[in-house]
């Protein structure tokens, strides 16, 4: 296959500061206990901030756009799980073979399968087009892995290591500058705004922040944090309004975020569809039509759907009245990505 391109540096001038590749290391010394290797672990979340955190102890990384994985190098074989725990390894049959080559006899890799545009960018659309769309069988040729941590290594756990540590013996595995289906993605130490700044300017979704001296943690506890430059989260569909000039009909897809136990109308989204996700999106919509909504909507000729379908929005800010602005369709959440829904605090 034709190699995806490499995505463009953030800093022009300022080459990213990497690790010094360490020593090879004797396997016959030292004989230290094994630790059993986890069947699965929860991933590490990053906090949304508006603002990228300051001083030395916050390296960076850009934000890929695509579905978080784990890569499992067993013994028996190799698996690759979803962020839900899904076994996705027949799926990714590129990323699959590429973990087959890695030096190294176990080891757990968490990173994000992505498809790069022409650009060098990571496309949500791209990636969910190459797996043939929500709840699709396909497997992707097209997607690469973007490996940013080390869980497991040679048998032992590294959870409790720092992301230091963890990063050297990851840069081992997956060199920086690699062209490959398994990919290192690049810690960059600069200025978190200028940063910032750079990657939307290369119209990135944003950057992620990481505690250089923090374990690997479960859940969203705020090691790593997450600055967007464009608001982009996931919404239920609970109903849509029909067009005669739209692409299959839709003329705009009414979306839902929760609070606490209930699903509350948060406004609609009449663009980013194309001719191919829209005929597959109306008729999975077709197939959930009720005549009970799942969000009281005040629209007139609106079809409501059973609330199943769990859309990715990309938006710039919020209105007063509690409404989603300038939004725009990006793609289906996939079931097994266990995406979240947008939680009205």
């Amino acid at each position: 296959m034709t190699k995806p391109p490499k995505p463009k540096p953030l800093l022009q001038d300022d080459k990213p500061v990497r690790s010094r590749p360490r020593k090879p290391r004797n396997p016959a010394q030292p004989n230290l206990p094994l630790d059993p290797m986890p069947d699965r672990i929860e991933p590490c979340l990053a906090l949304l901030k508006a603002r990228p955190p300051k001083g030395d102890d916050w390296v960076y990384e850009v934000k890929w756009d695509g579905y978080r994985l784990s890569v499992h190098v067993e013994p028996k074989g190799i698996r690759i799980l979803t962020r839900g725990g899904h076994d996705w390894t027949d799926r990714f049959p590129a990323i699959k073979q590429a973990a087959l080559w890695l030096p190294v006899g176990t080891a757990i890799l968490d990173g994000e399968a992505v498809v790069l545009d022409e650009q060098g960018r990571s496309d949500f659309g791209l990636l969910q087009q190459s797996l043939g769309g929500r709840g699709g069988k396909m497997s992707s040729s097209e997607a690469i892995f973007m490996a940013f941590d080390l869980l497991y290594f040679d048998g032992h756990d590294l959870r409790n290591s720092e992301l230091d540590m963890r990063r050297h013996l990851l840069e081992d595995l997956v060199p920086a500058g690699g062209q490959g289906d398994i990919r290192l993605s690049e810690q960059i130490e600069a200025d978190g705004d200028q940063l910032l700044a750079s990657a939307c300017e290369l119209d990135l979704e944003g950057i992620i922040a990481k505690q250089r001296r923090a374990p690997y943690r479960s859940g969203r506890g705020g090691e790593w944090v997450k600055i967007k430059c464009v608001q982009s989260d996931s919404f239920v569909i609970v109903g849509y309004e029909r067009s005669t000039v739209a692409r299959a009909g839709i003329g705009r897809l009414l979306l839902a975020a929760r609070k606490g136990k209930k699903l509350v109308y948060v406004g609609g989204v009449g663009t980013g569809f194309n001719e191919r996700n829209a005929y597959e999106l109306r008729e999975k919509l077709d197939c959930l039509v009720t005549a009970t909504p799942a969000a009281a909507v005040d629209r007139k000729g609106a079809i409501f759907v059973k609330p199943k379908l769990v859309a990715e929005i990309e938006y710039r800010a919020w209105t007063d009245d509690g409404k989603l602005r300038h939004a725009s369709y990006k793609g289906l959440r996939d079931e097994h990505d266990n995406a979240a829904v947008f939680d009205l605090e």
